[in-house]
């Protein structure tokens, strides 16, 4: 019977691609779930054998571990030389995508409010 190893929503491309690649070098068979045209199906990796599943997760959990060290040391070191992105990083080398968002929300909140503007007259 096959067993869910990785949910694969909110997963980054690139650490699916990982967790594919260690499954193929360590021999175990796996299958991959789709997430549908309109998002609505469960998209996964699945182990085909379910003898695999502790060693599956052992291998998953250490490269998960090595993962997130090697993620944070990145983000202390671009917090450390200033090139974490920011609002006003953005601002400067996007200004207009910044400033027709600010309109559009702007507009969808005159909109809400314009019931209540108008029924209060």
């Amino acid at each position: 019977m096959s067993t869910l190893l990785l949910n694969l929503r909110h997963v980054p491309d690139d650490e699916a691609d990982d967790v594919r690649a260690l499954l193929d070098e360590q021999g175990i068979a796996w299958y991959e779930t789709e997430q549908g045209r309109w998002g609505i199906s469960f998209a996964g990796i699945w182990l085909r054998d379910d003898s695999e599943l502790m060693r599956a997760r052992e291998l998953l959990d250490t490269y998960q571990r090595e993962r997130r060290e090697r993620v944070k040391a990145e983000y202390r070191q671009a917090k450390a030389d200033g090139s974490l992105p920011s609002v006003l990083s953005e601002l400067r080398r996007n200004p207009g995508q910044l400033l027709l968002a600010a309109f559009g929300i702007l507009l969808m909140l005159g909109l809400v409010a314009l019931p209540a503007f108008l029924l209060s007259r």
